[in-house]
């Protein structure tokens, strides 16, 4: 791959978009445009299974989904390791820009490591927390550990490019970060270990703190546009439904406890642009999914309190595994009992564009 195509490699992160149709009203052909204005080279992903297209495949970890029915919408309906019924944000990305139909797992055994990956590679593991006990909880690879795997890629990607180069792909990429959730539900609220150290507000904090070391790393590797997701309203999963018993109801605590985080990234988001320079964005799925929830039928759902796979109110992961799945995928806001359809993600990634633009493309 030469310079120029490294140049033209247009990839908007968190937007999810089908070639040939508008988003956000925006034509494709004019995304394009503007990305290659400003020489989007790749998109690298770290994060959890929202994000995860298959790296917890080969680790030694109960945190998978490489199995049926997951992936019975995506390509030949092939299970991946993606937690999804088809493809997640930056898939429809690659497509959308006509690259690659589906991003790649850097741990991904075929791949030829890294000129191939240049289009873009997620170094996600289901189960990862910005906290590292998190990640330890499941076996999987922590976000210290994510950022190592970067690390590697970039000292590889030198030896075949060269330094200049390198670093003109890693500066002109967006980083996608995607997390979040897992700290509360398998960690603060299951664990012993922080709930005694911190209160909920207080635990908040501190990933906080973790999270501008972790930017902060980023920066120094070359990373320069960033965009965050926010925390999904994980009192509304169907798995905290089913535990809390309330089936037709979300758990406000939860929520509130999700809503207090996505405010301190915001704040956080701010203190790094004013800090580092770095160009952010917030990609908020929080009020997407309410939305969703509130009013299904503004985009096409008929089912929103339970998942499509099994009885769709705990099943997920291992649990989920030879399960029967619903016909009709794209009536669930859920796919399994804790993960959203593939196109919920691609409505919450649409609802995004307009602020990738204005923050990283200006």
């Amino acid at each position: 791959m030469g310079s120029s195509q490294l140049n033209m490699l247009v990839t908007i992160v968190t937007v999810i978009c089908i070639v040939g149709t508008p988003v956000s009203g925006m034509p494709i052909s004019e995304i394009r445009q503007i990305a290659a204005r400003y020489n989007v080279s790749g998109v690298f992903v770290f994060g959890d299974s929202s994000v995860d297209p298959g790296n917890n495949n080969g680790l030694n970890t109960d945190d998978k989904s490489n199995f049926p029915p997951y992936g019975i919408d995506f390509f030949g309906g092939h299970p991946t390791g993606r937690f999804s019924n088809g493809r997640l944000a930056t898939d429809f990305i690659a497509e959308a820009l006509g690259y690659t139909k589906a991003i790649r797992p850097f741990l991904e055994p075929r791949s030829t490591m890294p000129f191939e990956l240049s289009h873009g590679v997620s170094f996600a593991s289901s189960g990862s927390g910005y906290d590292n006990l998190t990640a330890q909880i499941s076996n999987v690879l922590t976000l210290s550990h994510q950022l190592k795997y970067f690390a590697h890629y970039k000292r590889n990607l030198t030896l075949k490019i060269g330094a200049k180069r390198t670093t003109e792909l890693i500066q002109n990429a967006v980083f996608v970060l995607s997390m979040g959730t897992n700290d509360f539900l398998q960690n603060y609220y299951v664990e012993p270990t922080r709930s005694a150290q911190y209160t909920v507000d207080q635990y908040g904090d501190y990933l906080i703190s973790l999270f501008l070391g972790y930017v902060k790393k980023m920066h120094s590797l070359g990373a320069r546009r960033l965009v965050v997701v926010g925390m999904v309203p994980f009192g509304c999963m169907p798995l905290v439904r089913t535990m809390k018993g309330t089936a037709t109801k979300c758990d406000d605590h939860y929520n509130n406890v999700a809503l207090s985080f996505n405010t301190k990234i915001k704040k956080a988001l701010v203190t790094l642009k004013r800090s580092l320079g770095m160009k952010t964005v917030y990609a908020d799925a929080y009020d997407l999914i309410q939305d969703a929830i509130q009013n299904p039928q503004k985009y096409g759902f008929v089912e929103t309190s339970k998942g499509c796979c099994g009885t769709g109110t705990y099943e997920y992961g291992i649990s989920c595994k030879g399960m029967d799945a619903c016909a009709d995928r794209d009536k669930y806001l859920f796919w399994d009992a804790v993960h959203p359809t593939a196109k919920m993600y691609k409505i919450v990634a649409d609802g995004a564009l307009s602020s990738i633009i204005t923050n990283i493309f200006q």
